[in-house]
């Protein structure tokens, strides 16, 4: 894949959701929750601030992040279902 975020977002490969509950039982499609953590594919740049200044990433590719539920915007490339979004979208690396 030849993507580059701009600025400060991330492309994200969110986590699948859950098939099953821990005691066993099958989670049909409609009560899947939206995955709430996945892995880095692509960082930008970093942000530019009003002087000119480039604050560089804390992320890199290859991180687990946790982010907020309805974080960023899904798009899909090569059949794929992404998420970019902001560098301060992000909770924590995990």
């Amino acid at each position: 894949m030849n993507l580059k975020p701009l600025a400060d977002r991330i492309l994200v490969k969110p986590s699948p959701a859950e098939e099953k509950t821990k005691s066993g039982i099958i989670i049909p499609d409609t009560a899947k929750e939206k995955p709430m953590q996945g892995e880095v594919i692509a960082v930008g740049k970093g942000r530019v601030t009003e002087d000119g200044k480039l604050i560089p990433m804390e992320l890199k590719v290859g991180d687990k992040v946790l982010y907020g539920k309805y974080s960023g915007t899904e798009v899909t490339i090569d059949g794929e279902e992404y998420l970019i979004m902001r560098e301060s979208d992000v909770y924590a690396i995990i």
